[in-house]
């Protein structure tokens, strides 16, 4: 999948937000970067309602339920095909296991060992997720990362082996494709909720505490890019508010990923191929989009479905009427003559 660089406006939209938060839930936020940002996010979702590791399982029914009732394992899930095994919840947790398929358990995204095992963190539901249990010790404690030659694999594609990653090139986990973004995002904010607060915590490959390393920033970022917020993601988000009463802030708006750690977020112009003009902005209507180079221009939602293609070979200027559609806020691809491209956030006045 190809990656979408989210160019933020905020002069002119402030921050922008994907799911149903409730109102005024980032405005401390708004217009923060770096640093800063990360902070102001911490004072937002900190302090949540702790919930005891026993209930986690309960938990899990509400949070980590597939449509049919089983087990969401990202570790054995197929996406788009048959697992080679499936979990019911309350039967089927470990327990004792010799391999695959036997029992699930609770998986620490962040794992404990890197921080303070008998913290809040222990409970937190937004980085504590079903999974296989085998599976689950095979990751151990090691970082995650990406593996060429892998010296174990599930059944499912992750492997454990040596990280093919620059600037790491010990043990590490790598999930399937489908579901690095899923564990991004539990690592940005398990470094957010927690900043400031890990005084006790020990480091690990990846992590410093509770900083993540720079190898690791920018393979997440990569993860998080290549594969979107999805509607499991946006659901589990409001299910794990209902319980805790504090969000994950980069699955309701994945950019706030790119502002904290990002150092292209805010270019204009990511590509010298590709020079965009976009206006006015807000619009109700007309959006004129004016550059070089240009071949197609796509129009997504905040979830990440494409809501229209246009073809415009040749022309440097062009003209799309947005009232027909619902959305408040709009991401234009504007798609350059070699396939670089670059991405404008269009906010849609109604």
């Amino acid at each position: 999948m190809k990656r979408l660089y989210f160019v933020i406006l905020l002069i002119l939209i402030g921050v922008s937000v994907c799911n149903a938060q409730p109102a005024g839930y980032y405005d401390s936020a708004e217009g923060k970067v770096g640093e800063e940002l990360r902070a102001a996010l911490h004072n937002i979702i900190k302090g949540h309602n702790s919930v005891s590791y026993s209930a986690l399982w309960t938990h899990f029914i509400n949070t980590d339920a597939k449509p049919d009732g089983t087990v969401w394992d990202m570790y054995s899930d197929v996406p788009g095909g048959t697992p080679p095994y499936v979990f019911n919840f309350g039967n089927d947790q470990c327990g004792n296991y010799s391999g695959e398929g036997d029992c699930y358990n609770r998986e620490h995204i962040w794992a404990l060992s890197w921080s303070d095992d008998d913290g809040v963190l222990r409970t937190d539901l937004f980085h504590l997720v079903p999974t296989d249990g085998y599976v689950n010790n095979r990751r151990s404690n090691y970082p995650f990362g990406e593996v060429d030659s892998p010296s174990w694999t599930s059944r499912n594609g992750s492997k454990v082996g040596d990280c093919s990653v620059s600037g790491y090139n010990d043990k590490v986990f790598e999930p399937i494709d489908e579901y690095k973004g899923d564990i991004a995002r539990s690592l940005f904010y398990v470094s957010t909720r927690y900043y400031g607060e890990d005084a006790q915590w020990s480091s690990s490959g990846m992590t410093n505490k509770s900083v993540i390393k720079a190898w690791a920033v920018d393979m997440l970022l990569e993860w998080h890019r290549d594969d979107p917020v999805s509607e499991k993601e946006i659901q589990r988000n409001e299910e794990v508010y209902a319980i805790q009463h504090n969000r994950n802030p980069f699955i309701d708006n994945p950019d706030f990923a790119e502002m904290i750690w990002s150092s292209t977020w805010n270019t204009e112009e990511l590509y010298n191929d590709v020079t965009v003009e976009v206006w006015p902005n807000p619009t109700n209507s007309m959006l004129n989009i004016k550059g070089d180079n240009i071949v197609k221009i796509n129009v997504f939602n905040t979830l990440g479905v494409m809501m229209a293609s246009f073809d415009v070979k040749g022309e440097c200027y062009n003209t799309i009427n947005v009232s027909s559609y619902d959305n408040s806020l709009l991401f234009l691809q504007v798609v350059g003559e070699n396939g670089n491209y670059v991405t404008k956030t269009v906010m849609v006045a109604k």
